[in-house]
């Protein structure tokens, strides 16, 4: 068995460069030194908070201030799972072969797309500006892309790391138009991700995978909810951390339910904001 679960080891990195390569909030990851993983399988944030400046004093000198570095643990707000199963191959090669064409395919149509969908949904929650305004053209586009980063700039947001999350309709619109001055707002962002309208909405619903009616898991738009049209995001202000585990591998010679490679897939993870860089976050959606 121990050679087994080895020998399936190396499809979890498969795993994780298929999400790379496909996510659209991938961007937004957070460094592994900002956020990392607890043994209790919770995250733990660092937090700074210091004093500013006084008065300086010819007789007595500096004023001290203090700085305090606290660590945060969050648990995480995405926990979700499935179970894959493959017949019995006729070698160890080929069994892996299928358990990685198998979990591709389901990472790249079911997983990322329902992780994506979740925490543009999440920040919604956390923006410090969601904004409404119609917009029918180009024009109108690229005047809003303006407005929100003036906005960001005045609440002294930084102007780099500034990521603009936008569905292809909206950037198509934006840039058809055939004046270059007023473009010139889709150059200053640092990225600029097109994103489906599938997995950009203000809110979505996650099917559990056993109550009647939700068997087929995954997500769908929210009752009440809205689509998204573009959101303007500083990486600083994000807390993303997630982890890909296949937590067990079952062979067929001890499983008790048939002839199978049964592997165990599992995701969870944080998407959050940290409390005082809410203004990182301007979002746009249908009025």
């Amino acid at each position: 068995m121990a050679n087994s679960i080895a020998f399936f080891q190396k499809y979890i990195d498969r795993l994780d460069r298929v999400y790379k390569n496909d996510a659209k909030t991938a961007v937004l990851d957070s460094p592994d030194v900002l956020v990392s993983l607890t043994n209790a399988h919770d995250f733990k944030v660092p937090k700074m908070s210091m004093d500013g400046l006084a008065d300086y004093n010819r007789t007595t000198g500096y004023e001290l201030g203090s700085v305090t570095l606290q660590f945060e643990t969050k648990a995480p707000d995405y926990d979700r799972a499935r179970k894959f199963r493959v017949e019995e191959m006729d070698n160890e090669e080929s069994a892996g072969i299928a358990f990685g064409s198998l979990a591709a395919e389901f990472i790249r149509t079911q997983v990322v797309p329902e992780m994506d969908a979740f925490r543009f949904a999440k920040l919604v929650t956390k923006a410090g500006t969601v904004d409404s305004t119609a917009a029918t053209t180009g024009a109108d586009i690229l005047a809003l892309l303006n407005a929100a980063n003036a906005a960001m700039s005045e609440k002294e947001v930084p102007e780099e790391g500034r990521i603009l999350f936008i569905t292809p309709t909206f950037y198509s619109l934006a840039d058809s138009v055939d004046t270059n001055k007023d473009k010139n707002v889709l150059t200053s962002f640092s990225t600029i991700v097109k994103v489906p309208q599938t997995r950009f909405y203000s809110a979505i619903t996650l099917a559990d995978g056993k109550t009647a009616g939700q068997e087929a898991g995954g997500y769908s738009k929210a009752t009440g909810a809205k689509k998204i049209n573009f959101m303007i995001v500083s990486k600083a202000a994000v807390i993303q951390g997630t982890k890909h585990r296949v937590n067990k591998v079952i062979e067929p010679s001890v499983n008790q339910d048939g002839d199978f490679w049964d592997f165990f897939y599992r995701a969870y993870g944080i998407s959050d904001v940290y409390d005082n860089k809410v203004d990182g976050i301007f979002i746009h959606t249908e009025a």
